[in-house]
């Protein structure tokens, strides 16, 4: 029998990243139930995977007021929804597959890793790349001893100037008051993975980073309001909403690109002229440098964990594609990785260096690099076999939380370090300075 499940929020993550396993291997997901307040989306959750009408519900509070409806509730709300709707969820006696992040409130992350205690549910956050085969290879060369002792780590996130346009600058993230700050809403993930690599819990955190380019005073003189009103600096302007969704290789529509982001910016599957429209009076045709966003383009963590690792985090929006790249050194040799290649160079010092290509499997993999299929295929028959510790369970999900929770108030008060052991018992935040002088 496949594991049921019901859907709050059938946004890109909830409807597509994750629920399109049903498509792929129907006897071990089926979704039963959803939620989303855009009748368009489950018009999708009605059409692609075949949920009768009568579960369909207009808000998650709406189906969280209904008798339990399936093994597990699949929560991909916003992210200050995300722990009220699970608590919702286990009182009902729904398994959890939550959405990262947990939340950007610490008090409510520790309040559903007890609630799960309590209940004796199981609750697993959607930290996909653990899942993925090209860190699992790592961890794997780690766990053989491969590098000797692991002594740095040093990862950067690429995110990309038109994701950071489209996600963080026009998109739904980009303002922590609504959402989180940037380093816990895209780099929970990469927090995450470094704890993971590392082998031992995160002491300290330092961190540095600001909103340097998106600004007012930033944008070229004579640029409009939005980009298909006559804006004089269309040509030229590499943030162009018409390049980055129509014309564009890497994401324009014209090229065929006709999943994430253009269906976000439509709200469904997107056309031309949808998109031309959408962009006419919605978020994503705004200039980018006369938005209402907050959150940082760019930001470094320094990190030590209690073995003597010591770690680098590098978030910035200026590159040209999305992809994340590591190294690590060890006492017997040092490791380079790409994400987006799938390749892993191993160079055991005194011998011929060593390239590990996963890319063989490459037209098999998902989002994050096999990630997010390989998290609900795990998550499917962890919760058929009745349960048990889970890759990225509520406890050690919590853990990378702290780590960027911390990170984000050592930003916000000059780079000062923070004992994480401290902050988890009482987290502080001071005035924001402006993010232009940090």
């Amino acid at each position: 029998m496949p594991i049921t499940f019901a859907i709050c929020g059938c946004g890109s993550r909830g409807l597509e990243a994750y629920a399109s396993y049903q498509k792929l291997h129907p006897e071990e997901m089926q979704i039963v139930a959803g939620a989303d307040c855009r009748p368009g989306r489950l018009a999708l959750l009605r059409e692609w995977y075949g949920v009768s009408e009568d579960k369909c519900f207009a808000s998650d509070e709406e189906l969280l007021a209904q008798p339990k409806l399936a093994d597990v509730m699949l929560i991909a709300t916003q992210d200050r929804q995300h722990v009220p709707d699970a608590l919702k969820a286990l009182d009902k006696g729904y398994h959890v597959l939550l959405e990262k992040p947990i939340s950007p409130d610490l008090g409510e992350c520790l309040r559903l890793q007890k609630k799960a205690r309590e209940t004796g549910r199981t609750v697993v956050v959607c930290h996909v790349l653990r899942y993925a085969p090209f860190y699992a290879a790592i961890k794997a060369l780690l766990d053989r001893g491969e590098l000797g002792r692991l002594e740095t780590i040093d990862a950067v996130e690429h995110v990309a100037y038109w994701h950071q346009a489209h996600s963080f600058v026009r998109g739904n993230w980009r303002r922590t008051e609504e959402t989180s700050p940037m380093i816990l809403a895209k780099s929970c993930h990469d927090m995450d993975i470094l704890r993971w690599l590392a082998g031992d819990r995160c002491l300290k955190v330092q961190s540095f980073g600001s909103l340097d380019h998106f600004r007012r005073e930033n944008a070229p003189e004579g640029a409009g309001e939005r980009c298909l009103d006559g804006c004089a600096c269309k040509e030229e302007c590499i943030y162009d909403a018409e390049k980055i969704y129509i014309t564009g290789t890497q994401c324009g529509i014209r090229n065929g690109k006709t999943g994430w982001p253009n269906n976000v910016v439509t709200g469904g599957p997107p056309t031309e002229e949808a998109l031309r429209e959408a962009l006419r009076t919605g978020p994503y045709g705004r200039c980018v440098y006369r938005c209402d966003n907050d959150v940082v383009d760019h930001q470094t963590v320094n990190m030590v964990f209690a073995n003597g690792v010591c770690a680098t985090f590098t978030m910035t929006a200026f590159t040209e594609t999305c992809r994340r790249t590591i190294k690590l050194t060890g006492t017997l040799g040092e490791l380079e990785g790409d994400l987006e290649a799938n390749t892993i160079r191993l160079r055991r010092f005194g011998r011929p260096e060593q390239v590990i290509d996963l890319a063989a499997g490459k037209s098999e993999f998902a989002g994050h690099g096999g990630g997010d299929a390989g998290l609900t295929e795990q998550f499917c028959r962890l919760i058929a076999s009745g349960g048990g510790d889970a890759l990225t369970g509520i406890d050690v999900s919590v853990e990378s939380h702290v780590m960027a929770l911390a990170a984000e108030a050592s930003r916000l008060n000059g780079g000062e370090t923070v004992d994480l052991e401290e902050f988890k018992a009482h987290p502080f935040s001071r005035e924001k300075k402006d993010q232009k002088e940090l």
